[in-house]
Formats: structure tokens, C-alpha cells, sequence
């Protein structure tokens, strides 16, 4: 259970950050335009990708050398300084929700949704890569929980922005709240960059 729970909350972690795709669920929460095909879209697809990125570093995990485990270590380190640098970065800019956009067509919105997601670097970079590295030395029942855990966030986090918008619209496009959401995010990753760095130097 402990691992559905860690998965759940790195998962949200990782897409509380606010880019591209967010705002467009944004946009289209409140606009009420296929707000469930956005959201199944990129659910699905998170899903898709977080389980990719477990399974493919369970297969590879069977042929890494301690070397190699060292160097992966190091990148996901490097990767996660570079995140909570980038969120520390913005954390005193302003979100721009700019909702004022044009109508579009199921297929379009679809193909449009498809793009925010496959199209986006950090969506690998957070679903297949860190993920699944974080993941690669937990049993495969470990690694199932920790992966159901985080395609809930996802799910959640999804169909919340989507559906819920409206509702709490005049808190989510205000910069504090958001700020105070960096600032979890910040938090918890650099706890997350700590434990990686003990675990290296042990392996070392």
C-alpha cells in the first residue's frame, strides 16, 4: 500500500507543474468542450507511458552491471536538480490562463490533445524516464502499486482540472495558489533528489 501512496504522490508531483497541457485542460474545464475526451486522452495516454517506462527499466534492470545502475542514478539526479531548479525558476512568475480561444471540432481537439501530450518532451521525460528509473529497484508488485498510484494522480488530477475548474475557477487561476503548489512540488522533489544521492553513494 505504502507504494501505491508514494506512486500517487510522485505522480501528482510531477503533473501538479503547470505547462502546456495543463493549460489547455484549463481552456477547455472552462469552456465545458469535450472536457472527457481531453481528459481520458491524456489520462489514458499517462497511463500508457507510466507503465512503459516501469516495464522497460524491469527488462533492463536484469542486464545492468553496478556501473551502469551508478550512471542512472546520476542522470535522474541531474534530472531532478534541473526540475526543482526549473520550478524555482518560475516560482515568481505569473500563470497566464488565457481562456479567450476559438471553437474546434471533436477531431480537432482530439488531434490537439494528442499533440499537447505526445508532443511534449517533459511527458516522457517525467512518465518514462523518472519514473520508471525511480522505480527500477522495487519488486514487480512494487513496481505494479507504485505505477497504479501514480495513473490515479493522473486520472484524478485530469478529470479534476477538467471538470472542477469552474468551480473553484477563482482560486486556480490565482498566482498564490499556484505558487503554493510549486512550492510543494519543489519541496517534495528535492526530499526525492536527497534519497537518490544517498542511494548512489551507497552503491559507490
Amino acid at each position: 500500500m505504502e507504494y501505491l501512496v508514494l506512486g500517487f504522490i510522485t505522480g501528482l508531483s510531477l503533473i501538479l507543474a503547470i505547462g502546456a497541457q495543463n493549460i489547455f485542460v484549463i481552456e477547455q474545464g472552462l469552456k465545458k468542450q469535450y472536457v472527457f475526451l481531453v481528459c481520458i486522452v491524456c489520462s489514458i495516454s499517462d497511463f500508457l507511458l507510466i507503465f512503459l517506462g516501469i516495464f522497460l527499466f524491469h527488462f533492463f534492470h536484469q542486464y545492468f552491471n553496478l556501473f551502469v545502475e551508478i550512471v542512472l542514478n546520476v542522470l535522474l539526479i541531474i534530472f531532478l536538480i534541473y526540475f526543482v531548479l526549473s520550478k524555482v525558476k518560475v516560482f515568481q512568475k505569473n500563470i497566464n490562463l488565457d481562456s479567450n480561444v476559438k471553437d474546434f471540432t471533436k477531431l480537432e481537439i482530439f488531434l490537439k490533445t494528442l499533440g499537447f501530450t505526445y508532443l511534449n518532451a517533459h511527458v516522457y521525460s517525467d512518465t518514462v524516464f523518472f519514473l520508471g528509473n525511480f522505480s527500477k529497484n522495487f519488486l514487480l508488485d512494487e513496481k505494479i502499486y507504485f505505477g497504479v498510484g501514480a495513473s490515479i494522480a493522473s486520472f484524478i488530477f485530469f478529470f479534476g482540472l477538467g471538470y472542477l475548474f469552474n468551480y473553484f475557477s477563482r482560486y486556480a487561476q490565482s498566482n498564490k495558489t499556484w505558487k503554493y503548489i510549486n512550492l510543494f512540488i519543489i519541496v517534495f522533489m528535492t526530499a526525492l533528489t536527497i534519497y537518490i544521492v544517498k542511494e548512489t553513494i551507497y552503491l559507490l
